[in-house]
């Protein structure tokens, strides 16, 4: 345990939260995806501003890694890694679609009763049909390896034949137009630095670092920008 800094810019919904031994000291969030690289220095020193705490007195900082937002990914690593520099302080990633499938197993509306196993699956929107995925089982273990996927009336059908699915985020609403399935349940709980911070203070407690002068974002596929004629 220990005085943590996180940083989530991945979606369209950032937010930055500061724990101290596990409890929750500190929290800001903004909902505009363009604004998010103005949002977050400014919230972090408010964060600070407001509690007993310092910044150089933090023990790690931990950022949500992607897949998400190409800019949004960015913004967070490039934060992350410069306050990681100038305090000396060691850095932590955590994969996207682990902190939403984390966010639904702690605050997702679904039946805990039900006979067949619940398993978790975030969905970040992309372009068109397309999602980036996975699959996690309530201990957060990985079913279905991240993917970016072009979503279908059979998608995850080989999953929903033998277990019940609880579908979160931003993609929920592609999936619904073509997925139709009494296994198939949805909530739409919003991940943030929160979810991100029960993960973080895990992989704290382990030590398990990132590699500071290394670490990229996890884009899981090529950045798309459409050529103008």
């Amino acid at each position: 345990m220990g005085l943590l800094l996180h940083i989530d810019t991945a979606t369209e919904h950032a937010s930055v939260c500061v724990t101290n031994n596990d409890i929750i000291v500190g929290f800001a969030e903004n909902v505009d995806q363009k604004n998010h690289g103005a949002f977050l220095q400014p919230a972090i020193k408010q964060i600070f501003n407001q509690s007993e705490f310092l910044l150089k007195n933090i023990d790690a900082i931990s950022v949500s890694n992607g897949p998400g937002s190409y800019t949004g990914l960015r913004v967070g690593l490039t934060s992350a890694k410069g306050l990681c520099y100038a305090l000396n302080k060691p850095l932590i990633t955590i994969n996207t679609l682990e902190i939403m499938a984390m966010a639904a197993i702690i605050d997702g509306d679904y039946n805990q009763q039900t006979t067949n196993p619940v398993y978790f699956c975030p969905l970040i929107d992309a372009r068109r049909m397309e999602v980036f995925t996975a699959i996690y089982d309530a201990n957060l273990k990985i079913i279905l390896q991240p993917t970016a996927k072009i979503l279908d009336e059979n998608s995850f059908d080989n999953y929903l034949k033998e277990y019940n699915i609880l579908f979160s985020g931003n993609g929920l609403q592609k999936l619904k137009t073509v997925v139709e399935n009494s296994n198939a349940s949805y909530t739409y709980v919003q991940h943030s630095a929160i979810h991100l911070s029960y993960l973080a203070e895990q992989y704290f407690n382990k030590k398990m670092f990132a590699n500071l002068v290394y670490s990229e974002p996890f884009y899981l596929k090529a950045f798309f920008s459409p050529i103008k004629r």
